[in-house]
């Protein structure tokens, strides 16, 4: 893997027009809107249990997203690719540098600190997954559960960051970022586009998504098609699986039972 990126900054053109190119193709698009309600939603809801399985899914459906951008990184269009990352330590400094000037460096895809954040963030979300699948299914150490409260607050805190660079790279390079991740048309001087929207990869991974959620795609640790029992009664996650609470939960229990004995 290269660690100079591929594409050269938009700025090296300056002369030509710019002009409206696809850069982030519908895979990549998808996976980043999806992941982020993921992990948005399973964050908002982890300290309610009558929510678990629905905290669960979330967090599995988390996990195989960032099993597919791995896969995409590698065999995906252009800018998709890591391979089209700018990952040279000494392309970061000078792009952070260029941002204190009025002409501040421009990438078509991820610039130099993008790039280490994104795979930042798809480290911190995979972790995060891990040990809740972990705590989920009583797997490892008691100190799992506090590993994965650390890991997930760790994440949040990457998603500010990650939002706020955005914000501001926007104001810097006059295009809307946000934007650009919904229509996947950014505008660049000679910039080589993305090779498709590649619908068919995009349909494919939607409809894996509804499978695991309808139930034809089994969840580990959870009754086939429970995320839409939960839907309708959250409680019935935990009546199926009496076992299935935390070991917060149990380690409270037990404290109100030593009470009681008392």
């Amino acid at each position: 893997m290269s660690l100079e990126s591929s594409q050269p900054p938009a700025s090296a053109h300056a002369s030509a027009p710019a002009r409206e190119v696809l850069v982030w193709d519908l895979p990549t698009r998808l996976f980043h809107w999806l992941l982020a309600a993921s992990f948005l939603g399973a964050y908002v809801i982890s300290e309610g249990e009558r929510w678990r399985a629905i905290h669960a899914m979330l967090g599995y459906t988390a996990a195989g997203l960032i099993a597919f951008r791995l896969l995409w990184g590698v065999v995906g269009t252009r800018y998709a690719r890591f391979t089209g990352f700018a990952w040279a330590p000494r392309a970061v400094g000078e792009y952070l540098r260029s941002l204190l000037t009025a002409t501040p460096r421009h990438y078509v895809g991820h610039n130099p600190a993008g790039s280490w954040a994104i795979i930042a963030l798809l480290a911190g979300v995979a972790a995060t997954a891990a040990t809740g699948w972990a705590v989920f299914n009583d797997v490892g150490p008691g100190w799992m559960e506090d590993a994965h409260e650390v890991l997930a607050n760790a994440t949040i805190a990457l998603v500010a960051f990650h939002v706020a660079a955005v914000v501001v790279s926007s104001l810097l390079h006059r295009e809307n970022l946000a934007r650009a991740m919904v229509t996947g048309v950014k505008r660049a001087r000679d910039a080589v586009p993305a090779a498709g929207n590649r619908w068919p990869v995009g349909i494919a991974l939607v409809g894996a998504l509804v499978a695991f959620w309808v139930g034809w795609i089994p969840a580990p640790g959870l009754a086939p098609g429970i995320a839409a029992s939960s839907l309708t009664s959250p409680n019935a996650a935990i009546a199926k699986h009496p076992g299935r609470e935390s070991r917060r939960e149990r380690d409270r229990h037990e404290a109100d039972e030593r009470s009681d004995h008392r």
